[in-house]
């Protein structure tokens, strides 16, 4: 996952095929892809100007060439 604002996020494709998943408080917005099944990106409950995205959904971008951060319950 990666971080971005929420103004930041634009879907350039498949926005027809999201579906929204919510549970708990019916805070935080995750969703999914209805062909296939992927998690694509959440807007977050902590931070409800950012979104969560699926690395694995960007076009161009390697997820493996990515450096972890450590954050939210990280032992420092």
């Amino acid at each position: 996952m990666v971080r971005c604002d929420e103004k930041d996020l634009d879907i350039l494709q498949g926005k027809e095929h999201l579906n929204l998943y919510q549970f708990n408080a019916n805070i935080a917005q995750h969703y999914f892809c209805s062909l296939c099944g992927i998690y694509t990106f959440h807007k977050m409950r902590k931070l409800p100007n950012k979104y969560g995205v699926n690395s694995g959904c960007l076009e161009g971008v390697n997820p493996l060439s990515l450096q972890p951060v450590l954050i939210e319950g990280s032992k420092r």
